[in-house]
């Protein structure tokens, strides 16, 4: 382990959804934080967007603007970790094109 750490940040609708993505990154090693697991944030917000031709989407309907309600969900995670976490969102998120953001962590 090269003890590099990284927050993802990833938005899912609001419920059951959000419950299920939580989940799945923790049981995949994200939000482990010292001598705790299952560690994430969650803020909730407004999702846009509409779906343009040729897209499945799982809310809404091609070329009409959407609004959803979503959780924005934070965790860590380390370099071992990542891909499967990564993995992990996408195999529960509900969405065809999950908006997930990955950032390094500085450690000081």
């Amino acid at each position: 382990m090269d003890g590099t750490l990284f927050k993802i940040v990833v938005t899912v609708p609001s419920g059951p959804d959000a419950d299920a993505v939580r989940q799945a990154m923790g049981e995949a090693g994200a939000g482990k934080i010292g001598n705790y697991s299952f560690c994430s944030f969650t803020l909730r917000g407004t999702g846009r967007f509409r779906p343009e031709e040729g897209a499945q989407p799982a809310i809404g309907s091609v070329g009409r603007i959407e609004e959803v309600e979503e959780d924005r969900i934070e965790t860590v995670c380390d370099r071992e970790r990542l891909e499967a976490v990564l993995a992990a969102i996408r195999s529960v998120h509900p969405y065809e094109e999950p908006a997930i953001d990955v950032y390094p962590i500085m450690t000081l």
